[in-house]
């Protein structure tokens, strides 16, 4: 920590989200220093609790679900039952940022949609993730990472040119969909610095994918509409098999060199 501290200290967050992608911006914004407080479900909280990795755990929790809200705090309220709606909405009234996943639509139905939300605390910068965006005949479609990852054409890029298409070994959509966020939520806190004024937020898994793929995206529409095709060998760049494939060589090698040592 520097002398002047984080930049987010004094910052209050609430973290309605689950699973991956929402809740790991609220993690980023945790360790800018900000105060992030995780509503969760009664008797259940967050299905995340329950999910894990080569089955670890620590104190009866998911090592998952550890990982990407340390630093939260948690407070339990069950969003149907008017009473706990009532505190939760008094949070909302102190609160900088408000972060969610749920499905279009089910926020309204609950009464915490950005409008309403925004009518308690204008200047509060509300932050929202879905899988395909909030319209459109895909909005209410659920999403999740694998999905996201095969939908944008991800998975084309991955692997050699012998193989079916690849899913990558980690959940690059919801880390990605995180990152960008995270990157909406610190620009809606400087629109209010600067203007007094709050926001809404919206990324999805799908346009933060295609995002992602930004370089094969741009030539595909400035090169006569060419699919990109994958490199015959060491999972190369669709589009730079050298010196990428090369260097991935070089890679493998280096690595299992030291991993000898």
């Amino acid at each position: 920590m520097s002398e002047q501290g984080l930049p987010l200290e004094g910052t209050l967050v609430l973290d309605f989200a689950q699973f991956l992608a929402a809740p790991s911006a609220a993690l980023r914004l945790a360790d800018l220093g900000a105060r992030v407080i995780k509503i969760e479900r009664p008797g259940v909280g967050d299905l995340c609790r329950q999910l894990t990795i080569s089955n670890l755990t620590s104190g009866g929790q998911s090592g998952v679900f550890q990982t990407i809200n340390r630093n939260k705090e948690s407070y339990t309220a069950d969003l149907k039952d008017p009473k706990d709606l009532a505190k939760v909405k008094t949070l909302i009234e102190q609160a900088d940022v408000m972060i969610e996943n749920f499905r279009p639509g089910v926020m309204a139905k609950l009464g915490l949609d950005y409008q309403s939300v925004k009518a308690i605390n204008p200047k509060i910068v509300y932050a929202t993730v879905t899988g395909y965006g909030s319209e459109g005949p895909w909005k209410g479609k659920p999403g999740q990472d694998l999905l996201a990852q095969s939908i944008s054409g991800l998975v084309h890029l991955n692997g050699n040119a012998d193989q079916p298409p690849m899913p990558f070994g980690l959940a690059v959509s919801d880390m990605v969909t995180g990152a960008h966020l995270v990157q909406g939520i610190l620009a809606g806190l400087f629109k209010v610095a600067m203007k007094g004024q709050g926001c809404l937020v919206e990324v999805s898994l799908l346009e933060s994918t295609l995002d992602f793929q930004f370089e094969v995206v741009t030539t595909y529409l400035n090169d006569g509409n060419q699919l990109p095709k994958r490199s015959a060998i060491n999972n190369a760049h669709a589009y730079l098999g050298a010196p990428m494939a090369f260097i991935r060589l070089k890679m493998v090698t280096w690595l299992s060199l030291w991993a000898q040592l």
